[in-house]
C-alpha cells in the first residue's frame, strides 16, 4: 500500500495574551498539520508560515494537497527525499517532512532520534520570550516568567530609544536569568559596538539578527563583545557561505529550513563553518517542537518556548521540569 495523505489541514490556536515583536502583534497562529499513512501507520508534523515570507496556512495545505500525487509509490524515506526536491523551504515541506520522519520511525519501531542520526534526548533549558513593550511593561512580563520558573529570557526589541531601557528593565526584574535579545532585524540605523557594549555591560549573552535581512555587511569589521546570530538572513545550508562572514551563529527552525531534513543539513554547515547554533521555533504546538528538540541537543541556545506561548497546547505536549 502507497503512502497516502490522511490529513492536511489548518489549525487555529489562541496565544496567551499577545505576542509582539518589532513587526507586530499576534492574538494567535495558524498552522498547517499534515498526517501520513501507510498500511494503518500514521506520522505528523507541523508547520507554522513564515509570514514575513509571504506564506500563509491555506496556502501550506494547498501546497500539501499538490504535492502528494507525487510520492505515489514511495516509501516514507524516499518520500522525503523527493519533497526536497519538489517543495522549496517553508512550513509546507516542514510540515510533510517532519510528518515523513515520523512515519518511517513508526515503522521501524525505532525513536526518531536514532533514526536521524541524533544524539539521545535530554532534557534541554529553553529561553522565554518577553514579548515587545514599554520597559515597565517587560518587567511585568519578566517578573511572571521568573514566578513559572524561566531563568533565561529572549528580550524583543524595537530598533528605538528604549531598547536599553528595556533590557535593563528585564535585568532588574530577573537578576539572576540569564539574558539574550532578539532585535528582528530593527538595528540597521544604530551605531551596533556602542549598543552591543551597553548590552554586555548589563549581562546579555548574544543579540539576534540586529540588522535587516539583505543588510548583513553592517555588520563587517564590528568586533562586539557579543556574538551576533543570523535568524531572518540564514534558512538553509546554502545559506552558509554567505553570511557566515558576518554572524557567530545561526538561528536554525525547521520552519525556515523546511523540515528536520534540511535544518540536519544546515547544523552541519554551520559546524564546518565555526559557527554556534541557536535552535529556535515559530509560534507552535508541541507537535512541531518534538523534532526540533532532537537538533536541539546540539545547540548552545535552544528557544523552543513555541508553546509556552500559548493559551494551550496539545495533550501530548512537552513536559516542564
Amino acid at each position: 500500500m502507497a503512502i497516502q495523505l490522511k490529513s492536511a489541514r489548518v489549525e487555529r490556536w489562541p496565544v496567551a495574551g499577545e505576542f509582539v515583536i518589532s513587526r507586530g502583534a499576534s492574538d494567535h497562529v495558524d498552522v498547517v498539520v499534515a498526517e501520513v499513512e501507510e498500511d494503518g501507520v500514521v506520522g505528523r508534523g507541523e508547520g507554522t508560515p513564515i509570514y514575513y515570507q509571504g506564506e500563509d496556512a491555506a496556502g501550506c495545505r494547498d501546497a500539501l494537497l499538490r504535492v502528494m500525487p507525487h510520492l505515489a509509490g514511495l516509501d516514507a524515506g524516499a518520500a522525503r527525499a523527493a519533497v526536497q526536491e519538489l517543495m522549496g523551504p517553508g512550513a509546507a515541506r516542514n510540515a510533510i517532512d517532519c510528518a515523513l520522519w515520523d512515519l518511517e520511525a513508526r515503522q521501524r519501531g525505532e525513536p526518531l532520534w536514532q533514526l536521524a542520526g541524533c544524539e539521545a534526548p535530554a532534557p534541554r533549558v529553553t529561553a522565554f520570550t518577553v514579548s515587545l513593550g514599554g520597559p515597565g511593561t517587560m518587567a511585568a512580563r519578566t517578573e511572571e516568567a521568573v514566578m513559572a520558573g524561566y531563568r533565561l529570557l529572549k528580550i524583543k526589541l524595537a530598533g528605538d530609544a528604549e531598547d536599553r531601557a528595556r533590557v535593563a528593565a528585564v535585568r532588574g526584574a530577573a537578576p539572576g536569568a540569564r539574558l539574550i535579545v532578539d532585535a528582528n532585524g530593527s538595528w540597521g540605523a544604530f551605531d551596533l559596538l556602542a549598543e552591543a557594549e551597553a548590552l554586555a555591560d548589563l549581562g546579555v549573552e548574544m543579540i539576534e539578527q540586529p540588522v535587516p535581512v539583505g543588510t548583513d555587511v553592517l555588520l563587517d569589521g564590528i568586533y562586539a563583545p557579543l556574538p551576533f546570530i543570523a535568524d531572518e538572513s540564514c534558512h538553509v545550508a546554502a545559506d552558509v557561505p554567505r553570511i557566515g562572514a558576518f554572524y557567530d551563529g545561526v538561528n536554525i527552525k525547521l520552519d525556515k529550513a523546511g523540515g528536520l531534513t534540511e535544518a540536519l543539513k544546515l547544523a552541519d554547515a554551520a559546524d564546518a563553518a565555526g559557527l554556534s547554533i541557536m535552535v529556535g521555533c515559530m509560534l507552535s504546538t508541541s507537535l512541531a517542537i518534538a523534532p526540533a528538540f532532537l537538533l536541539a541537543q546540539r545547540a548552545r541556545w535552544v528557544d523552543l518556548d513555541g508553546p509556552a506561548l500559548l493559551a494551550r497546547d496539545r495533550g501530548e505536549g512537552f513536559r516542564k521540569w
